[in-house]
C-alpha cells in the first residue's frame, strides 16, 4: 500500500487518466476515491489542482466521444450491449431511457453521478441525432462538474485524507486485502439485487413460435408495446400495436379481459413487458403473456 500511496504522488496524473478512463468505458472501477485523493495530494502541494482536473476532464471526454460516435453508428445495438454488461442491465434501459426523454442532452451533465447512466448517455445521444456542438458542450460541463466535484471533496477534507492514507500505509498488504474484499462485495451486492429484481419478474413468457399459432389459429390476439418513447423513437413498433405510454391501463382497460394480450420490449429479461404483464394480472387480464425476446424476436421473425 505504501508504494500505491508513493505511486499516486509520483504519478498521479497518468493514475487519475487511466483509472477515470476504464471507469467512464464501463467497467466497475470506482474512479470517485481516486479523484478524491489526488484532490487531497494536490492541496498538500502534489500536482496542482488544474492540471489533475484538466486531465481527469480530458479521460472523460475521451470516453464521451467514444460512446457517442458508437451510438451514432450502431444505434441501439450499442445500447443493448452495454445494458447487458452492466452490473444491473434490469435497470439499465429504462431509467436511462427515461431520464434522457425527460432531459435531453442536458442530462449528460449529471449523467456521470448516476451509475449506469454515465456510460450510456452518450451513446444514447448519439443515437438519437444529438449535434456534435450540443453534445461536446454538455459533455464537457458533465466532466467538469463531476471531476471538479471529486477534486474539491479532496482538497476540502485533505487532513482526514492523508491520516487515512497514513493508517492504509502501515497496514500494508493488508490493505489491500480489505479493498479487494470492498471490491468485491460491492459486485456480489449489485449481483444479488439483480438476481432478486429477475424473481420478483418471473411470469410465464410466450415464445415468437407461439404468438405465431395464435395468429394462424385466428386468436387475433392484441400486441402491446410496453417501450418508452425514446426506444420508439430509435425503433419502430410493431404494426398495429398498441404504445402503453405512461399509464398503460388506460389503454388497455377497454379489452375483453379474456383476450390474449402480448406485450413487448426492447430491454433485456423482457423486465418491462414482464412487469406490465404482471400489473394487468392484478387487474385480471390472466391472458396478458411478455413475449420471450421482445422486438428483436418479432422483427426476427416478421421482418426478414
Amino acid at each position: 500500500m505504501a508504494n500505491l500511496i508513493t505511486l499516486l504522488q509520483q504519478y498521479g496524473v497518468l493514475i487519475v487518466f487511466a483509472v477515470v478512463l476504464v471507469e467512464q468505458m464501463g467497467l466497475p472501477i470506482p474512479a470517485y476515491p481516486i479523484l478524491i485523493v489526488a484532490g487531497a495530494l494536490a492541496a498538500d502541494g502534489g500536482t496542482p489542482f488544474p492540471v489533475v482536473l484538466a486531465v481527469a476532464m480530458a479521460a472523460c471526454l475521451i470516453s464521451d466521444v467514444f460512446w457517442f460516435r458508437a451510438g451514432r453508428h450502431y444505434g441501439k445495438r450499442i445500447l443493448k450491449l452495454l445494458c447487458k454488461i452492466s452490473l444491473s442491465p434490469d435497470y439499465c434501459v429504462s431509467q436511462t431511457e427515461d431520464t434522457f426523454r425527460k432531459w435531453g442532452p442536458k442530462s449528460m451533465v449529471v449523467a456521470k453521478f448516476i451509475p449506469g447512466f454515465n456510460t450510456i448517455a452518450p451513446p444514447m445521444a448519439g443515437a438519437l441525432g444529438t449535434g456534435i456542438p450540443t453534445f461536446l458542450t454538455f459533455s464537457l460541463l458533465g466532466g467538469l462538474l463531476w471531476s471538479a466535484t471529486g477534486l474539491a471533496i479532496g482538497a476540502y477534507f485533505h487532513a482526514d485524507v492523508d491520516k487515512v492514507l497514513d493508517v492504509l500505509s502501515t497496514m500494508g498488504s493488508t490493505a489491500l486485502t480489505v479493498l479487494g474484499v470492498l471490491l468485491g462485495l460491492f459486485v456480489a451486492a449489485k449481483f444479488i439485487e439483480r438476481r432478486r429484481f429477475q424473481k420478483a419478474m418471473q411470469t410465464e413468457r410466450i415464445s415468437i413460435e407461439e404468438l405465431k399459432e395464435l395468429l394462424e389459429g385466428g386468436h387475433d390476439p392484441v400486441l402491446v408495446d410496453a417501450r418508452s418513447a425514446t426506444a420508439q423513437q430509435l425503433e419502430a413498433p410493431v404494426p398495429g400495436a398498441l404504445l402503453a405510454g405512461p399509464d398503460p391501463l388506460a389503454v388497455i382497460k377497454a379489452l375483453p379481459k379474456d383476450r390474449h394480450i402480448i406485450v413487448y420490449c426492447s430491454c433485456p429479461n423482457d423486465v418491462t413487458a414482464a412487469k406490465l404483464a404482471k400489473q394487468l394480472h392484478a387487474h385480471g387480464y390472466k391472458r396478458a403473456k411478455p413475449l420471450h425476446g421482445g422486438l428483436d424476436a418479432w422483427n426476427n421473425a416478421f421482418r426478414q
